[in-house]
């Protein structure tokens, strides 16, 4: 090891228990094991090859090279959140956010992947952690490949869009490994698990959960596709650059990561796709593809507007429809919303 990489490596652990031990509000377990520091810049360059078009994992490409690193733990009347690191890529720790409710004994789990450019700063609020385990589920937080704080390592040239082919195909690599971890705990139940996506985070539910059958809800708001027309016309894209992500190499190199050709894969799913209708990220015909992808049985909900979404989250909240498909004991909710069944 260089004497510059092992003092980016201190440098690196320090920074990452300071700014922990500011956002949980009680004192942190410290990693037995140090956290692995983050790659310097041209690094990624050195990593495993990994075949972002081929959504099934592959274990032997992707190895464990760290396992749930504790980085802090917070203890609340009624829930636990611990900050775990999960290392299987040299420079692209992963950092969840594993939140349990004191009140049941082995939880059923839901994933949650918002949009890009979100970060994990919703996760360390005790609100939010409240929310999402009042159903009585446990709920694990993470960001994408080339969000939020797995980016910092990356050049400045790089975005999730431009790498949008990796940025998809190693984020739902990262879900199946995920999974792999949660299964290994003795105090979750894993082996039935839901998925809420919202924008890109939908994306990469639905991509997920169509490649593993261990995903068994899914429940995406918005979520991003039909990438020609998404790529033409989302307000996301920057005009000045829109013609690079147009060009005929690059759409070929998505081609296979598109949710609307994944989509009739959930048949067997429980499922519903929420799409506010004057949203500007995915505007028409985008949402129109996806919704028409969505196969026959599953759930479509189109609210007219925010307004409209933000009645039905009031009744409902973001994890009452996935309680109701993950917990038997759950009573239906009704749906303060236009839609149906498909």
């Amino acid at each position: 090891m260089t004497r510059g990489f092992a003092l980016l490596f201190i440098v690196s652990s320090l920074t990452v228990g300071r700014l922990a031990a500011q956002q949980l509000p009680t004192p942190l377990k410290q990693p037995e094991t140090p956290s692995p520091a983050a790659a310097p810049a041209g690094a990624e360059n050195t990593r495993q090859p990994e075949d972002w078009t081929q959504l099934p994992v592959d274990r032997k490409v992707l190895k464990p090279i760290l396992t749930g690193v504790s980085l802090g733990k917070a203890e609340t009347p009624d829930f636990t959140r611990e900050i775990i690191r999960l290392v299987w890529r040299q420079g692209d720790p992963i950092d969840i956010y594993l939140i349990t409710p004191h009140a049941v004994k082995k939880p059923q789990v839901v994933l949650y992947l918002y949009s890009y450019p979100s970060n994990n700063e919703r996760f360390r609020g005790d609100g939010w952690c409240r929310h999402v385990t009042s159903k009585g589920l446990a709920a694990v937080g993470f960001v994408s490949a080339l969000t939020g704080e797995r980016y910092r390592y990356r050049s400045p040239k790089q975005s999730f869009l431009t790498e949008l082919e990796e940025s998809l195909g190693s984020s739902v690599h990262d879900v199946q490994l995920i999974l792999d971890y949660l299964a290994a705990r003795e105090d979750l139940s894993a082996d039935k698990v839901a998925m809420w996506g919202q924008g890109s985070g939908g994306s990469i539910a639905i991509l997920a959960a169509a490649v593993d059958p261990r995903i068994a809800v899914v429940d995406v708001l918005n979520p991003w596709g039909d990438w020609p027309d998404w790529l033409k016309s989302s307000p996301v894209v920057p005009d000045d650059q829109r013609a690079n992500f147009l060009a005929p190499e690059f759409l070929q190199k998505i081609s296979m990561l598109d949710p609307v050709d994944w989509l009739p894969r959930l048949r067997d799913r429980s499922m519903r796709l929420q799409q506010i209708m004057d949203d500007p990220d995915t505007p028409q015909p985008a949402s129109g593809k996806i919704a028409a992808a969505v196969p026959h049985g599953r759930l479509v909900v189109q609210y007219k507007d925010l307004d409209a979404h933000r009645d039905a989250w009031k009744a409902m909240g973001v994890s009452g429809w996935i309680a109701t498909q993950l917990l038997p004991q759950a009573q239906p909710t009704v749906q303060s919303a236009s839609g149906g069944h498909r």
